[in-house]
């Protein structure tokens, strides 16, 4: 269904019954990108609501770059919870999904229940990673560049994106994607959040998350480094959890769906009742340092 937010609609597929969890795709993705993990968590008892962000799939695509600012994004994840009578939900998300939802977390703690988020760690974690995750992020540079970075993706048949990407959807990613508009649309994120004078400036701060939060990384990953998101731990004040997946690539809820799904339902289904983010039961405390 299409859900209007004011100045933009969003596509959502919203499934099941219970507790919500709000599942938020990265780069080049849609909702789709969770259809190993909606069946299982419907009938782990979760509610599933996973949106096509702005700029991809169903959903609008404006053309202004500020219209993908931090702020636009953390507010159509609090519009669509008040479109949807939702008054607190469990986000998961991946990429620049997982971005939006470590913001999200950190600037609305009161809606958030708790924040899973794979292969992309606190904003402040990525950022201090060091010289290494800066080589792993070289297209973020290339991105910026309007008309080349398009060429470069889709040239040939998007050969370079099969190639660098390997995305393990990588057919329904390309017939998305030839469509000029989209594909510009998809790269606004990179270029309204991470312009190149970022590389050097210092950046807006993200306040530390105090919602129970799990990190997942995979160590086949080939964009991210695992210190990007162990390093969260310094940036989280709630229960912190983190789990590395091997073998899976980038894509790891498509890579190990059965594994990914695992560690979803264990850690939400160890949450008990929280009461502005803190556990009323408080048994014992998810952090490994």
């Amino acid at each position: 269904m299409d859900i209007d937010l004011g100045d933009i609609t969003i596509h959502v597929r919203d499934t099941g019954s219970g507790t919500p969890v709000v599942l938020l795709h990265g780069w080049p993705d849609t909702g789709d990108l969770w259809r190993h993990q909606v069946p299982a968590l419907n009938a782990a008892g979760y509610r599933t609501v996973a949106p096509d962000l702005r700029g991809f799939g169903g959903s609008s695509k404006p053309a202004d770059l500020a219209a993908y600012a931090p702020a636009a994004l953390v507010g159509d994840v609090l519009g669509l919870l008040d479109a949807l009578d939702i008054e607190r939900a469990h986000l998961v998300g991946h990429d620049w999904g997982a971005a939006v939802a470590w913001m999200t977390a950190a600037l609305a703690p009161g809606r958030i229940a708790s924040i899973t988020a794979l292969s992309v760690g606190h904003p402040a974690a990525i950022r201090s990673a060091g010289l290494r995750q800066r080589e792993k992020s070289w297209y973020m540079l290339l991105f910026q560049f309007r008309g080349v970075a398009e060429r470069w993706l889709s040239d040939d048949g998007f050969r370079n994106m099969r190639e660098w990407s390997a995305h393990p959807d990588i057919e329904s990613v390309v017939e998305r994607l030839a469509d000029p508009a989209a594909l510009t649309a998809g790269l606004a994120l990179y270029r309204a959040i991470l312009p190149p004078e970022s590389l050097v400036e210092p950046a807006a701060p993200v306040p530390p998350v105090s919602v129970p939060a799990m990190g997942v990384w995979s160590s086949g990953d080939f964009a991210l480094i695992e210190d990007g998101m162990t390093g969260s731990a310094g940036h989280v004040t709630g229960p912190w959890r983190y789990e590395r997946v091997e073998g899976a690539g980038h894509w790891l809820q498509l890579d190990a769906p059965g594994e990914v799904n695992a560690l979803l339902i264990d850690f939400l289904g160890g949450q008990g009742t929280f009461v502005g983010g803190v556990r009323e039961d408080a048994v014992m405390t998810l952090r490994e340092e």
